[in-house]
């Protein structure tokens, strides 16, 4: 697996954004990832880092009475958890890192899109917000979320 750095991958957002204006528009509904993993406000840093980790997620959304509320990155996570942990120097300060919430460290108020939304103006929102995913919302409800990796993959299908 390639790990491709935000600059890196947001210049590749720009090339889809370009390509996409003479293609036909698809939508993000087309290339969305469908019933994306949730957490509650209340889960715990500990249950959210076994999920990123276990599950290979980069990103999970926020969810309260089924209302996104929020989206956590694994970005997020490392900023949140002591360097210290499962190490010699690990102290119970560093352990109790671990009983934050999924609402201390959520993103609030996160940039969201709707799946009738054209791929090309959704890369334009991940790229002027500076962001790696956008939930996908209809009717109120989370429906699915679109990555960077969704973006590059979509532009990857479109050059075969």
């Amino acid at each position: 697996m390639i790990d491709l750095s935000c600059a890196t991958r947001f210049a590749l957002i720009k090339i889809v954004v370009a390509m996409t204006q003479t293609k036909t528009a698809m939508t993000i509904a087309d290339i969305m990832s469908r019933d994306p993993e949730c957490v509650a406000p209340d889960t715990s840093l500990m249950e959210i880092r076994q999920l990123l980790h276990h599950r290979g997620f980069h990103h999970l959304l926020v969810v309260e009475d089924e209302k996104l509320v929020g989206v956590i990155s694994d970005r997020d996570v490392l900023r949140t958890i002591s360097p210290f942990l499962d190490t010699r120097s690990e102290t119970p300060r560093d352990v109790r890192t671990l009983a934050k919430q999924a609402s201390d460290l959520m993103r609030d108020d996160p940039v969201q899109v709707t799946p009738d939304m054209t791929v090309q103006d959704a890369a334009s929102l991940l790229l002027d917000h500076s962001i790696s995913c956008l939930p996908v919302v209809a009717d109120g409800a989370v429906v699915g979320i679109v990555t960077t990796k969704d973006m590059l993959e979509y532009y990857r299908s479109r050059e075969m």
